[in-house]
């Protein structure tokens, strides 16, 4: 599951290579300070976070449910499966006018392994107009699926982008 290796970024001092990631992945509690705007509201401030990191993906962050402002979360059609963590549910996100329609996922009862995941919920950072970590604006991972978040913190490459699906 590595990419070529001339292909792999060094990680500098105070980062972390996705390709020493764990496979299957590791979920982590984090104080880091995340803010998520939409339509030009605040809609979640917390430290309180979980990152689920996992090889060749950048970190994806998972919110307490009650971290989010009331009503800004509603339920949204579909759901997916992941090997490891588990049946995953959807939501669209309303704020300030805007809706981004599935743009969040949460595991109502995550797989063995995964319980800290349970009342958490993750976005697609593309959805939002804005999501920060310790006051860094994130970037997106490419890809229609994937929702990591991109920080000075993490090099990659990253799965995602064309060419990387057999990674």
């Amino acid at each position: 599951m590595q990419p070529p290796r001339s292909r792999r970024d060094v990680p500098g001092p105070g980062q972390e290579s996705v390709w020493d990631y764990p496979r299957p992945p590791r979920a982590e509690p984090s104080v880091e300070r995340i803010v998520v705007t939409l339509g030009s509201e605040r809609i979640v401030d917390s430290t309180d976070s979980i990152r689920v990191l996992e090889t060749s993906h950048p970190p994806v962050y998972y919110l307490p449910r009650e971290a989010f402002a009331p009503g800004v979360l509603v339920d949204a059609p579909g759901s997916s499966f992941c090997e490891f963590k588990g049946l995953a549910g959807y939501l669209s996100v309303r704020a300030g006018g805007m809706e981004a329609v599935g743009a969040a996922w949460f595991y109502p009862t995550p797989s063995a392994g995964y319980e800290a995941l349970r009342g958490r919920v993750a976005l697609y950072p593309a959805a939002m107009d804005e999501c920060t970590v310790d006051g860094e604006v994130v970037l997106s991972q490419e890809g229609d699926f994937y929702g990591g978040w991109i920080t000075s913190r993490v090099v990659g490459p990253f799965k995602g982008a064309p060419g990387t699906l057999g990674w």
